[in-house]
């Protein structure tokens, strides 16, 4: 086989159907909207979990809860994560994010304690369990809280 020979597989690409391009293609005139009514009208239809004038689900449910606007969301870092670093080495979170070991700060780094710590580290960070903190002290690294 060839470049020049290959074909995508019968019934793998569709072509989208075009409306409004006459009565033969069966969707003519109308367009499959059928006939009046706010469905047929441009820009027609009903908003989002509207239910026909019905109490809609979202309005029939009850409240729970409370949403808490100044919550602060930690980056986690595992302890077996920071071996992949050189034995003395300050960890920063701005080292982390650079290294792709977290994906953003949010509000904050965690360091908890799942794994082995293999290295002598220092390591900064805005929180620390302390299983990571007898760790980390346990190999002769530091820790130090931002």
């Amino acid at each position: 086989m060839k470049l020049h020979e290959l074909k995508p597989v019968k019934g793998a690409r569709k072509e989208r159907n075009r409306v409004g391009r006459g009565m033969a293609t069966g969707n003519g005139k109308t367009s499959g909207r059928g006939t009046k009514g706010q469905k047929a009208r441009s820009g027609g239809g009903v908003r989002l979990g509207f239910e026909g004038g019905q109490l809609p689900l979202f309005r029939r449910l009850p409240k729970r809860g409370f949403t808490n606007i100044n919550r602060k969301e930690y980056a986690i870092v595992n302890l077996d994560q920071l071996n992949r670093f050189e034995e003395g080495t300050e960890v920063t979170p701005a080292l982390l994010v650079e290294s792709g070991v977290v994906k953003s700060e949010k509000s904050g780094v965690k360091v908890l304690g799942n794994g082995s710590l293999e290295k002598k580290l220092t390591i900064k960070a805005h929180k620390f369990s302390a299983s990571a903190i007898e760790a980390i002290e346990g190999k002769g690294g530091t820790h130090e809280v931002i």
